[in-house]
């Protein structure tokens, strides 16, 4: 059951419907993802920072302003963008599994477009599995668990384990906290 319950239902429909189009188009994914780290930024500083022609940031600029994901912080010119939040929980039909969209998800699948690692794994395994994937990556980054222990659990080869963990780090590293000692004496096989 999402979170967001408590709002009528033609918003909780839209807010989904606007997370699906984003989990769908890496490009949305990745500006929307680049807007959360900066707090917020003009399309001048999108079409530098993401190399986008003008036409294309101004487009989807306003594709993730129109399903509500994006707002207009500042009307004075040059205009200036910020996230929304998104919270938002899907449970699948057998409600044997929930998934929150966060940004660290949305963030991994605009990634997709530049990583084969992580584009190779959405196409095997859906973005529910990457998104599992990476409550995995951050639970090794935390020294909590390793890629042998992903692998039995998900019944994927330690290979592909490994690719996915090594492509998902930098996302995990920028969106959630790890205490880096803690990894660093994971690493040395120490108590950490």
């Amino acid at each position: 059951m999402s979170r967001t319950s408590h709002r009528a239902d033609g918003d909780i429909i839209q807010n989904f419907l606007s997370v699906a189009d984003l989990l769908e188009k890496p490009q949305l994914a990745q500006l929307y993802a680049y807007l959360a780290r900066e707090d917020e930024a003009t399309v001048q500083d999108v079409m530098q920072d993401l190399e986008l022609a003008q036409g294309t940031a101004y487009s989807y600029i306003n594709r993730l302003v129109d399903a509500g994901v994006v707002d207009v912080t500042d009307d004075e010119q040059p205009r200036r963008y910020a996230t929304r939040e998104i919270d938002l929980t899907v449970t699948t039909a057998t409600g044997d599994r929930a998934y929150t969209i966060t940004p660290a998800l949305i963030d991994a699948v605009g990634r997709r477009e530049t990583n084969a690692d992580i584009d190779t794994y959405i196409d095997r395994h859906g973005v529910a599995g990457l998104a599992t994937a990476l409550t995995y990556a951050a639970a090794r980054e935390r020294g909590e668990v390793t890629h042998r222990l992903m692998a039995g659990d998900l019944d994927i080869s330690p290979f592909a384990a490994e690719l996915i963990l090594q492509a998902l780090r930098p996302v995990v590293h920028e969106h959630c906290e790890i205490d880096e000692d803690v990894r660093h004496d994971t690493e040395e096989g120490g108590n950490g």
